[in-house]
């Protein structure tokens, strides 16, 4: 760490040494232009080798956490130099502050939402499902097709995001250890919930955004149902052949839930909604609603954990539910729910928030927004919106053009909605869904295993940008 910080001491003095002129933008002084400058360029240059990092991890072993924490550090040292060598020291602390409160909301979605899932894991939810489809008889391509139609419908109530981790605990279950199945399966609830999320304005952050701006009616999101239903049918028909025939193997052994599943699947569903109407009726944070309904599961827990002792010293014996109590010698506890959260993937969507929102403070995403639409048109430039959506991430780039605002019309619209909420499905860290899964079914779903299908994937994003010219037309 000494080591880095001497290394900073060179350039923090050759910034000292600028004239605000060199780096002031038109602004009236308030922002600094660093996309020519020579901070900004060893900025790009640090987020792109911790990306290779964190491509790199199923070689390496690293934690894709690591490489963007450090490298969102190093990013925002530099931009406080340059800010305070040119007399704005507080100008810093105020950008990150609000990247910071955009990771906020995102955080606690997502460590609720984490939290639900280990609950109902620890009450044998997916297991008894598991067994369950298991007895039903379902071979691999079934089941592959079950979650994948499952992740398409939950996603544009349940948010892309937490349909993928719900579906995704469900296929490790069934998995078990056939690495194959669980990695086709994963890229098919990323894609199918990606999907899924792009024609609801709560399926996804991007549309959220799009209809908070009331660029977009809610009704007028339902037009890309037909689009986003091909952007999943071609990849998961291609994939379907790569499935094999067999069945899930049964272990003979028949799981029920623990006491209280049943509530547990019921209060999340109950703080969806709440999240839901938190954002829709109240116009409050989504995240909000999550942390309310985290207190639903709370205050069960503190029920379960009271009577969890009368519940298993017998009182009330009944030989023929004895599986009921088979494992559930321990009382609930909550706290082991919430500590076994992913938390490399959210510090890891901490690394990227923060290294991505420096460099759109020293100008690039506005810059990249402004060659794109000036330069090449609205269609290349909303469909590049994708492909950059998959590399970077879908929410500074959405952020950018709505920050742009450039004159489009209302098939454009609806097209950059589609396209962004669709193009992260390319690559497993291109959307929160994929990178979510890539820290549950790790050494199973990996950023390779995903890379080898993104052919596959880009033909059926193709395919949804033509339905959406065909079905569409009337709106351009």
């Amino acid at each position: 760490m000494l080591a880095s910080l001497r290394a900073l001491l060179p350039i923090s003095a050759l910034l000292l040494l600028l004239p605000a002129s060199v780096l002031a933008s038109g602004g009236g002084g308030e922002t600094l232009d660093l996309t020519k400058h020579t901070v900004g360029y060893i900025s790009l240059l640090i987020f792109f080798i911790a990306y290779l990092f964190v491509m790199a991890e199923e070689v390496t072993h690293l934690r894709k956490s690591k490489p963007v924490l450090f490298a969102a550090g190093i990013i925002w040292i530099l931009i406080a130099a340059v800010y305070a060598s040119n007399d704005m020291p507080h100008a810093a602390g105020m950008a990150i502050r609000h990247n910071i409160l955009e990771y906020a909301e995102l955080f606690f979605f997502l460590l609720v939402a984490m939290t639900y899932i280990n609950a109902m894991e620890e009450r044998l939810v997916f297991q008894t499902l598991r067994t369950k489809l298991v007895s039903a008889g379902f071979s691999f391509r079934q089941l592959f097709w079950i979650t994948g139609a499952l992740s398409f419908v939950i996603s544009p109530v349940a948010d892309n995001l937490t349909t993928a981790l719900l579906m995704c605990a469900v296929v490790m279950a069934l998995g078990k250890d056939n690495k194959k199945f669980i990695l086709l399966a994963c890229i098919n609830i990323v894609v199918a919930a990606n999907a899924g999320g792009a024609f609801s304005p709560f399926g996804d952050i991007t549309t959220l955004m799009v209809w908070q701006k009331g660029i977009v009616s809610f009704s007028e999101f339902f037009a890309l149902f037909l689009p986003s239903l091909v952007n999943w049918l071609v990849p998961a028909a291609i994939m379907h052949f790569a499935v094999e025939k067999g069945k899930p193997e049964g272990d003979g052994v028949t799981i029920t839930m623990k006491r209280g599943g049943f509530i547990v699947i019921l209060l999340f569903l109950l703080t969806i909604v709440t999240a839901v109407s938190f954002h829709n009726f109240l116009h409050l944070p989504p995240m909000a609603g999550m942390m309310m309904g985290l207190s639903y599961l709370k205050l069960y827990g503190f029920l379960l954990k009271k009577t969890h002792d009368k519940h298993a010293d017998g009182v009330s014996y009944d030989p023929e539910k004895a599986d009921q109590r088979l494992g559930d010698t321990v009382s609930f506890d909550i706290f082991k729910s919430i500590a076994r959260a992913e938390w490399d993937t959210l510090f890891f969507f901490y690394g990227v928030i923060l290294c991505v929102g420096g460099l759109g403070f020293m100008g690039y995403l506005g810059l990249v927004s402004h060659i794109m639409y000036d330069s090449w048109g609205a269609t290349p430039a909303n469909i590049t919106v994708g492909v950059l959506s998959a590399i970077v991430d879908n929410i500074p780039v959405m952020f950018a053009v709505l920050t742009m605002l450039p004159e489009m019309s209302q098939g454009q619209w609806l097209l950059v909605t589609l396209t962004a909420g669709v193009g992260g499905s390319m690559l497993s860290i291109g959307s929160a869904a994929g990178v979510a899964l890539m820290g549950q079914a790790r050494g199973s779903y990996t950023f390779g295993g995903h890379l080898k299908w993104t052919p596959v994937i880009a033909l059926g994003y193709a395919a949804s940008i033509v339905t959406h010219f065909l079905v569409n037309g009337d709106k351009f």
